[in-house]
């Protein structure tokens, strides 16, 4: 099933008692967010706030917070239509009549996807120059943030140069009526395209949208190659075209968003940023980002805005992020030919660990696969790869950490790589942006028995808790390396330990 604009799905879940609205008087700054994070953790529904304090809109919230919701809002259609496309791939070329005809299901739907364009469109009912970014009831999620933040923005820009546009998602922290942060972090598309005009001295006309239909937030977020069009995913997606609106400001508006904010980001000026609690469970800590300068602002008569909260996982993004997996899966050996199955861990962020499946046809042409996966996209953001060329489901992350286990050497099949462009939002490094990288390889067959019980009469000092993850690894409680720097080397010198490959230490 389709849905045209947030609207459509709205209503679907209020008829399926997926939706509740919440009438009372409530707080954006941080009362909203933590009503909503009880809510994903109970597994509840959508949440309509209608009487937000200090602001002129109702807010929705979780509106994807349940792996049904999820699947609901984007359907099951694109994921089909996806692995048939790759079906085609292999079977479809050189094309010959006969072929054509049995793709005759894929190519009927070709007609439906792109983009239709009009004079007006529901985003359009009110149009002013007078913004007032403090009335909208962007959300506070964490005691210590920056200020309230925009949580669900799709942020439109196109290339100086003319070569294509870039839809994705980047928090924006408000400052005042007219102007937020624009959260650019490095790898991202919008990024790329103000790094040019920056260079020339230009500012980068922006238009950010809030709300439209479903399929336009996942194409937002979606991981695609740099020049890859957004807009073309969301029709797809949708499984009809998407429909714009001309004329109003420097980019074509999505006609059933609920707000459009029209402006630019200047060339050299920063402004702090956050702090901000993010997805990793801890906070990203204030630094300078450009700005975005609010110049004009549409939306509709009746604008509900949304936004989501992130934390520690799970929340609401991890049921998008796994959707996302599952829909373009199909796409990586097309894309990456010597890798037959990727899977990135929500739990951990996404971009902290990874596990791939590759065929190996030589000796260490793994590596050769994990370099590639370190070089595709957003993918290059990865901090941990584990790699095997055996069998395994990889969203069962126990199965594939053991079934790594029981085939490495890690002598000769742990790389680990410093000095490395690193997730922005990982703190783990020298430098913001800089660090290391690792890939652990688990090649052929097993060469070891993995323990899965632990037992030891004592001890070494300082540890205090063994407790078994899975087969082959071991979590310990002790001292931190500051305070006490030989820690691990009691623990790995320890009888108890020697047959354990992996001991994380806590």
């Amino acid at each position: 099933m389709s849905f045209p604009d947030l609207r459509v799905f709205l209503d679907h879940l209020r008829r399926d008692r997926d939706l509740v609205e919440v009438t009372v008087p409530v707080e954006r700054a941080q009362e909203v967010a933590e009503i909503h994070r009880r809510v994903v953790a109970a597994g509840g529904p959508a949440l309509v706030f209608r009487n937000v304090a200090n602001a002129d809109f109702p807010l929705v919230t979780n509106l994807f917070g349940t792996g049904r919701r999820a699947e609901l809002a984007f359907g099951e259609r694109p994921q089909r239509l996806i692995r048939r496309l790759v079906e085609l791939l292999e079977t479809a070329l050189p094309p010959t009549p006969a072929k054509l005809w049995g793709a005759r299901d894929v190519i009927g739907e070709v007609p439906r996807i792109g983009l239709r364009r009009g004079g007006r469109g529901p985003v359009t009912d009110v149009v002013t120059d007078e913004v007032r970014l403090d009335r909208l009831p962007a959300l506070t999620t964490w005691p210590d943030d920056g200020g309230p933040f925009i949580t669900l923005p799709l942020v439109f820009t196109e290339h100086p140069d003319g070569r294509g546009h870039n839809l994705g998602m980047y928090r924006m922290q408000v400052y005042d009526a007219a102007s937020t942060g624009m959260h650019w972090q490095i790898g991202k598309g919008g990024g790329f395209h103000y790094h040019v005009a920056e260079q020339r001295g230009d500012a980068l006309p922006v238009t950010v949208f809030l709300g439209g239909p479903p399929a336009l937030i996942l194409s937002a977020i979606a991981p695609l190659p740099e020049n890859v069009p957004e807009l073309m995913l969301a029709s797809l997606i949708a499984g009809e075209r998407l429909r714009l609106v001309d004329g109003v400001g420097p980019h074509p508006l999505v006609a059933g968003a609920e707000f459009a904010l029209m402006g630019t980001v200047a060339p050299g000026t920063r402004r702090p940023e956050g702090p901000f609690g993010d997805h990793y469970g801890y906070y990203s800590l204030q630094h300078d980002y450009p700005v975005f300068e609010v110049q004009r602002m549409a939306r509709r008569h009746d604008a509900i805005f949304p936004a989501t909260v992130v934390g520690k996982p799970r929340q609401e993004d991890f049921f998008i992020g796994d959707l996302l997996q599952e829909l373009l899966s199909p796409l990586f050996p097309v894309v990456m030919p010597a890798v037959e199955q990727l899977w990135s861990y929500g739990e951990t962020g996404y971009h902290s660990l990874s596990a791939a499946v590759v065929k190996q046809r030589y000796a260490r042409e793994a590596m050769a696969s994990a370099f590639r996966i370190l070089g595709e996209g957003q993918l290059s953001l990865t901090k941990f790869l584990l790699v095997t060329d055996q069998p395994v489901d990889l969203k069962d992350f126990r199965a594939t950490l053991e079934h790594v286990l029981a085939r490495t050497n890690p002598e000769t099949d742990l790389y680990v790589f410093s000095n490395l462009s690193m997730d922005t939002l990982d703190y783990t490094g020298p430098a913001v942006n800089l660090g290391s990288k690792g890939v652990w390889l688990g090649l052929g067959d097993p060469v070891r028995d993995l323990p899965g019980e632990f037992s030891a009469s004592e001890l070494p000092r300082g540890i205090c808790d063994v407790r078994v993850f899975c087969r082959g690894c071991l979590v310990v409680g002790g001292p931190s390396s500051s305070d006490d720097p030989t820690a691990a080397a009691r623990i790995a010198a320890h009888d108890a330990f020697a047959d354990w490959p992996l001991v994380v230490l806590t």
